[in-house]
């Protein structure tokens, strides 16, 4: 009989603003829920707690590595994060062991969608750059020209990936009226005409986007994909949106990565800086940066047209419940010796 069937497993739970159904979740199961207690996490008090478990439920961004799963120690049995991207995961160990690792991509794009036409129509129509016009006593009422902004009506969109949350973002935007809707990825999706969808080449998505939206995974062939070299093919009027990941907190932690070009996000920021500053494209709308937290001193937050979130895509109380829930449930199926409902790899 499995542990977790005999009412006898362990999990630790790395945040302590965990939802409480999941933790009523595993509970239910027979779980004893080990949860750390430090906000941010404290590395030091997870590695203190850790040892002994039968389950992790990682729910931050801290690397989640070998260091971790030796201080575990070998009755460990699965892991699961509380997070659609895995990029501070390193699967490759995970692998190598043969630890099964969940995740919680899907539950997480309605309301990263949402956020994302957020950007767009923020972005697109000053509202940085409004407000701070009120703030500086210069609300001009005589002139017609006046913060003039971009219309997603008539608009060609453009994804740089086409998963669940570029297809959730596709779906809403079938009743504004958008001139295409065109897409890049390594290979032509089948369901594109749900979206009236149509697949193109990375430098056709750059030079006919009005907006473009990125939501891909960080990856070695991803990272710093929009540079200056991209931005310098975009529209003049277009705006640029990011919804997908930023390079995180490593960037805060060199001395623990081995390789600094792994801390870079899709975006160079420098780059997109100068494009913003120079006219080369219109504007930004940005949900993710590198690093993060984006210290307060940052050039970008000083431009009238980038609006800049502080990675807010998933911060509702729904889709926050049900990436817990989710995690919860990987953890509980492993443990019980059935797949994990969203496994990693």
């Amino acid at each position: 009989m499995s542990r977790c069937a005999s009412n006898a497993f362990k999990v630790l739970i790395s945040h302590p603003n965990v939802p409480a159904p999941a933790l009523e979740l595993l509970r239910s199961r027979g779980g004893e829920t080990i949860i750390c207690q430090s906000v941010p996490p404290s590395r030091e008090e997870i590695l203190k707690k850790v040892p002994g478990v039968d389950a992790i439920y990682w729910a931050h961004y801290q690397p989640l590595n070998a260091g971790i799963l030796d201080a575990a120690g070998p009755q460990l049995r699965c892991v699961s994060t509380m997070s659609s991207g895995i990029d501070y995961v390193d699967v490759p160990e995970f692998k190598r062991r043969q630890i099964p690792l969940g995740h919680t991509p899907g539950v997480v794009k309605n309301a990263v969608a949402d956020l994302a036409i957020g950007l767009m129509i923020s972005a697109g129509r000053n509202f940085h750059a409004g407000r701070s016009e009120i703030e500086r006593s210069q609300w001009k009422t005589e002139q017609i020209d006046w913060m003039m902004g971009r219309e997603i009506r008539g608009s060609v969109i453009g994804f740089f990936g086409f998963g669940g949350i570029s297809q959730a973002i596709a779906k809403r935007l079938q009743g504004w009226d958008v001139a295409r809707i065109i897409y890049h990825t390594r290979s032509r999706k089948e369901n594109e005409g749900e979206f009236k969808a149509q697949h193109v080449c990375f430098d056709e998505l750059l030079s006919d986007s009005d907006f473009l939206v990125v939501a891909a995974p960080l990856t070695n062939e991803t990272r710093e994909k929009f540079n200056g070299k991209a931005f310098g093919q975009m529209k003049k009027s277009s705006v640029f949106v990011n919804v997908a990941r930023g390079g995180g907190s490593c960037t805060q932690n060199v001395k623990s990565i081995t390789n600094l070009s792994k801390c870079l996000g899709l975006v160079n920021q420098p780059d997109l800086y100068n494009a913003l500053t120079a006219g080369t494209i219109f504007a930004a709308g940005l949900d993710v940066t590198t690093p993060e937290p984006l210290p307060a001193d940052n050039p970008l937050l000083k431009l009238p047209n980038c609006v800049i979130l502080p990675h807010m895509g998933t911060q509702t109380m729904k889709t926050t419940i049900e990436m817990s829930l989710l995690a919860a449930n990987n953890i509980v199926n492993a443990l019980e010796g059935k797949p994990m409902v969203r496994p990693a790899y």
